[in-house]
């Protein structure tokens, strides 16, 4: 099995007790891309979960979604208020990140930031853009890199450049001028 299909199939378990728990996720990373290219290995998968007002803390919301499941299990590390949710059915194990909605992704998980591939919540293209933009201005990791100049050349016209913030864009296309064009020719189309 493919570390792509088998990230698939933990974020299609894990996807599953969310809905039935009613929380709001969607997941991102190199598994994204991954799909879009159709591509047998990736390396990352996150899961952003919606918290906010009159909902408890994202975090606690998963903990509870899990909590009867004996393929799940949680480790939560309060030094880097990370959670990581460990999918122990396949071999080795799987482990997904948490992140709580808005401070890696939209604030609010809804049909204009969420769609649907092979039946699991991703964010679009236009969120993963600026998700996997945030990340690469504070890591500045090539395979960041890689996968927005990936989805950038191949589905710009796709792109919201409303949700993509302008400055970070311009300096990333500085240091990565592979992606200059496409965001030259997205500009255009939005007549900036």
């Amino acid at each position: 099995m493919t570390e792509t299909r088998r990230l698939l199939e933990a974020a299609n378990a894990l996807s599953r007790l969310l809905v039935a728990s009613r929380v709001s996720h969607a997941f991102y990373g190199s598994v994204f891309t991954a799909i879009l290219a159709n591509a047998p290995q990736c390396e990352e998968i996150y899961c952003i979960v919606e918290g906010g007002q009159h909902q408890s803390h994202p975090f606690r919301r998963v903990r509870d979604a899990i909590s009867d499941n004996e393929d799940f299990s949680t480790t939560l590390s309060p030094w880097t208020n990370r959670l990581h949710v460990t999918y122990r059915r396949p071999i080795p194990a799987i482990e997904i990140e948490i992140l709580p909605a808005g401070e890696a992704g939209p604030r609010r998980l809804d049909a204009s930031t969420v769609v649907k591939i092979q039946g699991i919540p991703f964010l679009t293209i236009s969120e993963f853009i600026r998700a996997k933009l945030k990340t690469w201005m504070i890591r500045m990791s090539d395979r960041d890199a890689q996968d927005v100049t990936f989805v950038l050349s191949r589905y710009w016209n796709r792109v919201d450049i409303n949700r993509i913030p302008e400055q970070d864009m311009n300096y990333f296309t500085t240091r990565n001028p592979s992606s200059q064009l496409w965001w030259l020719a997205l500009k255009r189309k939005y007549g900036m």
